[in-house]
Formats: C-alpha cells, sequence, structure tokens
C-alpha cells in the first residue's frame, strides 16, 4: 500500500476561520458605519460657490473619512465646510471612534484566543515542514534523550522535526543554536493528524523516532506510524518485554533500542574485552571516552543495589562472567537468576555489610532515584574505598553531583539511548563493524587493539567524525562517472591527500557494504562499485577532502593517475592532438 504523498493545507484554512469568525460583527460594523458617513456627507449640501450649492464627492466624503479615522486633521477640502456638514462631521466622528474602538478590541480578543494561536502554530509548522527539500527525521520526545539526539543530528547536518506534549520543551527547542531550522509543534504525537502534519507521507520521511516517557504512547506512535506510511522506518524505545515483543510484530524496519540490554552489552565487553569499550565510548562521543585509557571491572564478588530492568541486565552479564553477586532491593523479584544473596531491604550501611561489602570487589548502584544511587556509592566508599563503582545516572540535571561522585563508570539511560540511535541513522554499517570486533575468533583482540593504533595516529586527540559515503550519482558524481567510463576506482584513490596523493587523509575505513555483503576494515586495493556505501572515521578537515576527491573529476583523475586532467577544451585538443603524437 502506497500512502498518500499530497496533504491539503488545513491549518490555512482553519486560521482564516477563526479569523473570519472574530472579525465578522466587528468588520461589518466598520463597514456599515463609514457606508452611511460617506453617503450622507455626500447628499449634505456645503457653501455656495459662484451662487451655485456645493456637494462632496463620494471621493472626497471618503477621503476626509479615512484621515480623520487616523487623527491627522487635514482641515475641511477640497473647500470649507457648511455648519450641517460640520454637525454630521461630529457625528460621524464619535461614532467611528466607538466601532473603532469595538473592532481593535475583538483583534485583540482574537490575538488572545488559544484557539487562534493554536491554528497559526501549526500553520507556521507545516509551513516550515513543507520546506525541507531533503530527507528528514521526525522524533517524537524532546526530553533529555531526544535534546542529545536532535543535537547529534543537527551537527550531522540532517533536518530534524520534532513533536512533543510538553510546551516549555518546544519553546527551549526554538532558543537552541543549531546550525539549521528544526520545527517543533506542542501536540500529541501518537495523533495520527499530528504525525501527518510533522511530514509522514511526506518523500523525504526517512524515520520516527518514538522516545517519549511513555512507553504505551510508544508503541501507539509506532503502529500509527506503520499504518500511515509502512515504506518509513521506525526506531522507538522500550524497557519491556511485553512492549518490545508487540514492536517486533509491527513489520517493516523497526528498531527497539533498549538503554539495559545495550548497557548490558557494554559492560559485558568492558569486561571481556577493555579495548573495544574504550573504543566505542570514544566513537560515541563520551566525554571520559580515551583511547590512551582502559576501564577493566574486577572480578569477583559484585553488590548489586536495585534489582529493575537495569540490575537484572547486568547480572545477567556478571554470573555469564563467573561473578559472584549479591542483590539488595526494596522488593523480591527474584527470579531463577544466580544470585548468592538476595536482601530486600534499603540500600544503607547495615544491608551492605550483610551483602558482603568488606569483601566486594564492585558495586552497582542500579536504582531509578539519583539521590538513592548517589547516597549509596557514598556509603559504599566509606565502607570499602577499593570498590569498582558503577552508578546510574537518571536525569541530566544531576550531571555536575555524579561527574563529582568520580564513579568509574555511569550509566545515563538518556543518553545510552540518544547515542545508540544517533549511531543506528548516521552510521548504520557501524553495527557490523562491532560485530566483527567482538566475535569470539582468534585475533579479534589484536584487531581491536590496531585499529586503536591506526585512529591515534590519525585522528589523535580530535573529536572523532563517523561519515557515511553512499558512491551514488548524486553523492559522488566523479567516482560514477569514472566508473561509467570503464575505469577501476579503488579505495586507495579517494582516501589519499589531494594535495600530494602519496599521502592519505585522516581517516581509517571501517566496512564498505556492497549490496548484501558487508567488508569489514577493507584494504586498499578494494575496488568500489556503483552503489557501495563506505563507512569511516576521521576529522572534519578529511571529511571534506574525502568529499571534494569523490566530486571532482579533475582531482579524482590526478589521484588515480597522477596526472592532472586538462581543464579547458583547447588543453584538451592539444593534449590528445599532440601528447599522444609523441607518444607514439
Amino acid at each position: 500500500m502506497t500512502p498518500k504523498l499530497i496533504k491539503p493545507n488545513i491549518e490555512l484554512s482553519r486560521v482564516s476561520f477563526i479569523v473570519m469568525r472574530a472579525m465578522r460583527a466587528p468588520l461589518m460594523t466598520l463597514l456599515i458605519v463609514y457606508s452611511i458617513a460617506i453617503l450622507v456627507m455626500s447628499f449634505i449640501p456645503g457653501l455656495k460657490v459662484a451662487g451655485e450649492v456645493q456637494y462632496l464627492s463620494i471621493f472626497h466624503s471618503f477621503y476626509f473619512m479615512t484621515y480623520t479615522a487616523t487623527t491627522t486633521g487635514f482641515g475641511e477640502i477640497p473647500i470649507e465646510f457648511s455648519n450641517a456638514q460640520r454637525l454630521w462631521a461630529i457625528v460621524c466622528l464619535y461614532v467611528s471612534v466607538v466601532a473603532w474602538f469595538y473592532a481593535l478590541g475583538s483583534i485583540i480578543r482574537l490575538f488572545q484566543n488559544a484557539f487562534f494561536l493554536r491554528a497559526v502554530e501549526e500553520w507556521r509548522f507545516d509551513r516550515s515542514v513543507r520546506s525541507i527539500t531533503g530527507p528528514f527525521y521526525i522524533v517524537c520526545g524532546f526530553g533529555d534523550t531526544g535534546s542529545v539526539l536532535v543535537r547529534g543530528l543537527n551537527d550531522a547536518g540532517l533536518n530534524v522535526v520534532v513533536i512533543d506534549s510538553n510546551e516549555d520543551r518546544i519553546q527551549a527547542l526554538s532558543l537552541r543554536n543549531y546550525k539549521g531550522t528544526v520545527p517543533g509543534l506542542c501536540a500529541d504525537a501518537s495523533v495520527p493528524n499530528y504525525l501527518i502534519e510533522a511530514g509522514l507521507l511526506s518523500p523525504f520521511c526517512k524515520a520516527v523516532v518514538s522516545i517519549t516517557r511513555n512507553e504505551e504512547v510508544n508503541l501507539k506512535i509506532s503502529a500509527v506510524v506503520r499504518l500511515l506510511n509502512p515504506n518509513v522506518g521506525i526506531i522507538t524505545m522500550s524497557k519491556e518485554r511485553d512492549f518490545e515483543e508487540t514492536l517486533a510484530t509491527l513489520g517493516g524496519e523497526v528498531h527497539i533500542v533498549d538503554p539495559f540490554k545495550t548497557f548490558a552489552k557494554v559492560l559485558n565487553a568492558c569486561i571481556n574485552n577493555p579495548e573495544f569499550y574504550a573504543l566505542n565510548n570514544w566513537l560515541v562521543g563520551d566525554k571520559s571516552g580515551s583511547l590512551k585509557t582502559y576501564v577493566h571491572p574486577p572480578v569477583g564478588r559484585w553488590i548489586i543495589c536495585g534489582y529493575g530492568r537495569m540490575g537484572m541486565e547486568a547480572n545477567h552479564v556478571l554470573t555469564k562472567n563467573g561473578v559472584k553477586t549479591a542483590v539488595i532491593d526494596p522488593h523480591s523479584r527474584k527470579r531463577d537468576e544466580e544470585i548468592e544473596t538476595y536482601i530486600v531491604g534499603a540500600s544503607n550501611a547495615k544491608t551492605l555489610k550483610m551483602a558482603g561489602i568488606d569483601d566486594a570487589v564492585g558495586i552497582l548502584a542500579a536504582a531509578n532515584d539519583d539521590g538513592c544511587n548517589l547516597g549509596v556509592l557514598l556509603n559504599a566508599r566509606t565502607l570499602n574505598p577499593d570498590l569498582f563503582t558503577i552508578v546510574r545516572q537518571n536525569s541530566h540535571k544531576n550531571e555536575l553531583a555524579f561527574t563529582m561522585a568520580d564513579a568509574d563508570m555511569i550509566m545515563q539511560p538518556t543518553l545510552v539511548t540518544a547515542r545508540k540511535i544517533l549511531l543506528l541513522l548516521i552510521a548504520p554499517l557501524l553495527k557490523h563493524f562491532f560485530a566483527y570486533l567482538l566475535a569470539r575468533e582468534e585475533g579479534r583482540k589484536e584487531v581491536v587493539t590496531q585499529v586503536i593504533a591506526q585512529l591515534r595516529k590519525k585522528i589523535s586527540d580530535q573529536k572523532p567524525l563517523l561519515v557515511t559515503i553512499n558512491f551514488t550519482a548524486e553523492k559522488s558524481s566523479a567516482v560514477i562517472q569514472s566508473l561509467n567510463a570503464g575505469d577501476k576506482v579503488l579505495l586507495k584513490d579517494i582516501m589519499a591527500d589531494p594535495r600530494n596523493r602519496e599521502k592519505e587523509l585522516d581517516l581509517v575505513a571501517f566496512v564498505i557494504k556492497s549490496g548484501n555483503k558487508e567488508t569489514v576494515l577493507p584494504t586498499a586495493d578494494y575496488s568500489i562499485k556503483k552503489g557501495d556505501q563506505l563507512l569511516f572515521c576521521g576529522t572534519q578537515k578529511a571529511k571534506q577532502l574525502l568529499k571534494s576527491n569523490i566530486n571532482s573529476e579533475y582531482t579524482l583523475e590526478y589521484l588515480r593517475t597522477g596526472e592532472y586532467p586538462a581543464m579547458s577544451y583547447f588543453m584538451a585538443w592539444y593534449d590528445k592532438r599532440f601528447k599522444h603524437k609523441e607518444s607514439i
């Protein structure tokens, strides 16, 4: 089923209807008052000139009423008025003033009308969305997760449309210093009309990201999106297994992001492959991410404070790696997991001692309350200063307190979700790269070490930039033109420095996807084909030079052959005629 791509602009009709309904009576009043005033003024006899009584024309009567309405007062023109005309002018002035007060009051009430303001807001939003002429994403929910995600997408040069039910959040959106315009609408994103206004049926809409705080709303949004436009991608946040099962049956391209499962994978990688954890944190832009320092959680006895979704996922990973765990939780939620000690109660000094804090090597504060988690961290360090600490940060507003707490690892669900979605959108091939590095095969740890060494050499302390290049006529015209001409374009050609082809740009190729085949860490002699996708990590300067390489025929020819081609028709003719003879 193909969705309809054209939607009538009903918002403009609503605005016009509200204006006409509110201003109908005031406008009719002004029209009647001025019509009577002008007509009567035209029939009232004026002074005699040369023995003939003078009358004002309709035009002069209209002119007189017009400038008196502005309180300008040009006098009695074109000739002096008679007393009868002056008396009528007095009546008209008082009546018209009352009519104008009535009309201005109606205008003020109109601009205070909530329905009118809402209609104007939707009309402006609709115009902003319609002005987008490139691929864009609809983000439903502009909380901590949405804020980080929109910032990342905007920095990557991608268009974003935002819907949120909180008016304050939408107002905050308009105050952000984004590179481009980000249209925002205060509305319930689960209502189909608002999704349509946000551009769901537009051919430029690539995906809808549902990250509201209510998981039922996220599920409803996903279902509505799939019904209205089966071709668009869906990315949604879910922490409940029941919702995840329902979302998985929607069909089409659906990505379910669970921050706790994502964290569990990161924790598992951190235990078994600390180099990969460092690489992952550095690539996603974590403030603590560094290619020089590795975090390695110790193996021994661990205490988990809070046994919700995060606690359960972490316990599963720890026990899988042979770690003994003790759990402290206010509720009895133990299932069939391998838990050595389960204590029902609050996480305080008494329960921590009961859980064996003296012999523990690590503690995980996983409650959904930031104050509780910080309290656990302080108590635990007092009892055992050598603990490896992992703490959950629920609200971005408490970032300063958690930074001062100096935990070994901080897990912020909103940040984990935003980064995972951002990578899905701007670097979808990264999952193949990570899967390759994490595969339990001989030599993979050495591969990770080699990649880190390359990145240190190429990028050093600069901010890493993940970029996906599509080898199509629109995105890489020079490459496609060379391929159409039967020439071979190698990966090393486009990765060379256009100022000196013997040097490489500051970038590392991660993955090339050709059809259904992914090539991880491709070699320099890889032959590029039409439709290939390349994921690389590099610097902003290297990205700009690479784009120049693949879109400039002149530059690409030099990189391929070492010779600069002729840039004018005369030089092309000269090369063809004379250089060809010299070679013979």
